[in-house]
């Protein structure tokens, strides 16, 4: 697929506005199907971790449109429950076009040879890890999905369903649910579950950086416990310098 013409960035600024605007408050699997069949056919995909609550945003997806292409981020450090979720998961949705999206080895030779960046600079891994492949991964695309939601942190409080990043707009279809949509949504459709989810892991990362949530706590509190960070960047603003800086 040939790459579209981009947006300039506040051209895409302005879009994200009048598409939240106009789209913000339908129905996930409404924003989905108007998405993929009207705001952006053929140019538009799906991101997914395969994580806690991966299959509704999935399983919406596939009653649209099963061909249209789910980016996963192989970064070497998954545990091996996702993986094989990952394919089992695929199969059952019937889901097209699963592209495995993974480091480069040159960054992983120069900057983590002996695999244990993680260990003494968190930020730098996932950069490496996560950031520079999803800028790769998503520049065909002038749009994907994500599977965020506002209840998740904090720091997603208050997600829009559509919003710009560089050129691109980003889509949140399920950014207003919450863990009982969630899981009336798996029971009812009867969806795979991520088996580390019956050990307390709410939000899925790399393995030895995500640890099971405490009572109480948010479902990202998992993730880089004991440290400040909360997001591994690829849904911050730095993502589109990834992207212009592997060129």
């Amino acid at each position: 697929m040939a790459t579209k013409p981009r947006l300039p960035e506040a051209d895409a600024e302005a879009l994200a506005a009048e598409l939240e605007a106009r789209h913000g408050g339908l129905a996930p699997a409404a924003v989905i199907e108007t998405a993929v069949k009207e705001l952006f056919a053929d140019d538009v995909a799906a991101v997914s971790s395969f994580g806690a609550d991966s299959a509704v945003l999935l399983h919406m997806l596939a009653g649209v449109d099963p061909s249209v292409p789910v980016l996963f981020l192989d970064t070497g450090k998954h545990f091996g429950e996702t993986l094989e979720y990952r394919d089992l998961l695929a199969a059952d949705l019937g889901i097209g076009d699963l592209r495995i999206v993974t480091p480069r080895d040159d960054l992983l030779v120069a900057y983590d040879p002996e695999g244990t960046l993680h260990q003494r600079d968190t930020d730098a891994c996932c950069d490496i890890r996560k950031v520079e492949p999803m800028a790769r991964a998503v520049e065909p695309f002038g749009a994907w999905f994500t599977g965020r939601k506002r209840f998740q942190a904090t720091t997603r409080a208050a997600l829009p369903v559509f919003e710009a990043v560089g050129p691109r707009i980003r889509i949140n279809p399920l950014a207003s649910w919450g863990t009982s949509d969630l899981a009336d949504y798996m029971r009812r459709h009867q969806l795979r579950e991520n088996p580390l989810v019956a050990y307390g892991y709410l939000s899925i990362g790399c393995f030895p950086c995500t640890e099971p949530v405490k009572p109480g706590e948010d479902a990202r509190s998992g993730r880089w416990a004991g440290q400040a960070k909360t997001e591994c960047g690829i849904h911050l603003p730095g993502m589109e310098s990834a992207a212009k800086a592997s060129h």
